[in-house]
């Protein structure tokens, strides 16, 4: 990838972090589980009582409860 002035900044940031699994915007994609942690712990931080059920029923409002389902399944299979 060819650094530019508008990407300089991200270019930086990422210099000592690891890039596998993310998408061009930065993001994990989807699927991987590493999304649902990084909400799981921010709710936690936030004081949720119980953050994965709440992080769950997000995805679900969010992604449709089929969309969840299969990606729950790829999760406990990796």
């Amino acid at each position: 990838m060819a650094i530019s002035r508008a990407n300089i900044g991200k270019e930086i940031k990422m210099a000592g972090k690891k890039r596998v699994g993310l998408k061009k915007g930065g993001q994990p994609k989807l699927g991987s589980g590493a999304r649902f942690k990084k909400l799981t712990a921010k709710l936690k931080k936030r004081g949720a009582k119980n953050p994965k059920a709440l992080a769950a029923a997000i995805g679900r409002k969010k992604y449709g409860s089929k969309k969840m389902a299969a990606m729950s399944k790829k999760g406990r299979k990796a």
